[in-house]
Order: structure tokens, then sequence, then C-alpha cells
């Protein structure tokens, strides 16, 4: 198997911000910003494994900041991490004000994205030449990551729940527990 440098599948995209991708209130709708983040993810996981790419999951997605009409929006992704046939994008989602030079930090997010052949079944992917501390830091997060995922999940699968394990927390929440008989 060979491995690829990170900077040799990095895409930046830009685009221009219209009222079609606007809200009531004149803000970008957050599913047009999402849809453009599948699309640099699929471009960069696509452009460093060689094969068509398909996402398995994002790992949270925060709106930091609204993105106004008129903005030019980056969207900037970098392969973070290679498994076998998965690979984990980070993205940065920037807008900048076309008048003022102002750039704002929108969102970051996580896509895993999974290597497919013709035939729609998963291909091996070039491993990461993980040349500074900042790719090895971005590489292990991504295990952790995933290990945190696998752990949570686990947690709340039915047969291991214990609701008395969670009344506490419970008790502080905006919710009451009320079983019918």
């Amino acid at each position: 198997m060979k491995y690829k440098n990170i900077e040799s599948s990095q895409i930046t995209m830009v685009e221009l911000m219209l009222p079609s991708h606007s809200n009531f209130s004149g803000k970008i709708h957050g599913g047009h910003i999402l849809n453009l983040m599948d699309q640099v993810a699929f471009a960069c996981a696509s452009k460093h494994s060689g094969q068509y790419c398909v996402t398995a999951s994002v790992n949270r997605v925060d709106f930091l900041h609204p993105i106004q009409v008129g903005e030019l929006v980056s969207l900037k992704a970098s392969v973070n991490y290679t498994g076998r046939t998965s690979m984990v994008v980070g993205l940065r989602v920037e807008s900048e004000n076309i008048k003022t030079g102002d750039v704002k930090h929108c969102n970051s997010s996580y896509f895993t994205m999974v290597a497919k052949d013709d035939d729609g079944k998963s291909v091996a992917v070039p491993g990461l030449i993980l040349d500074s501390e900042e790719s090895v830091r971005r590489f292990m997060r991504s295990i952790t990551r995933q290990a945190q995922a696998k752990t949570r999940s686990k947690a709340f699968e039915p047969n291991q729940f214990v609701m008395s394990d969670h009344m506490e927390l419970l008790k502080n929440q905006n919710a009451k527990v009320n079983f019918k008989k």
C-alpha cells in the first residue's frame, strides 16, 4: 500500500452566498452549508483515495456564527486520518465580509468517508504521511474520537443501559420522568 502527503488532497472551495441560500431572517440555511461541507469532504476524500467516496458519518457540527447573504464562504478540507477503507476529513468553514474583509470561523466538523469501487464495495485507501506534530495530533485525535463514539454507543444500548445510574443527572435537566402504568 502506498502513502500520500496530506497536502496532496487538501481542498478549498469558495462560494458567494446568495439570497436563494438564505432563510427568512437573511441568514444562510445551515442545510446549505452542510451540503457544501459534504461536497468538499467528498472531493478531498476522493482526491486522496483515487476512488468515489461516500459519507459514512458526520461528527458534530456546531454553527458558531451566522453567515450573511453576500459573504464569501470558504470551506477547507484535509484528510486527518486513514483507516483501511475510510478517511476522516477535517473541515473548517469561514465566512468573509467582502466590504470589510472581516473573517469569521463559522464551524468545524469531521466527516468519515469510505472509498468505494465501481461495484460499490469498500476498497483500501492510501495511508497518510504524518510530517508534523500537528498532523500526528490530528491523526491521534481521530483515533480517540472513534474510541469515544464506540464507548458512548455501547453504554446506551438497551441491554447495557442502567437507568438508575443516570437519575441523579436527570434531576437537573428540563425533563420529568413520568411512566404511565
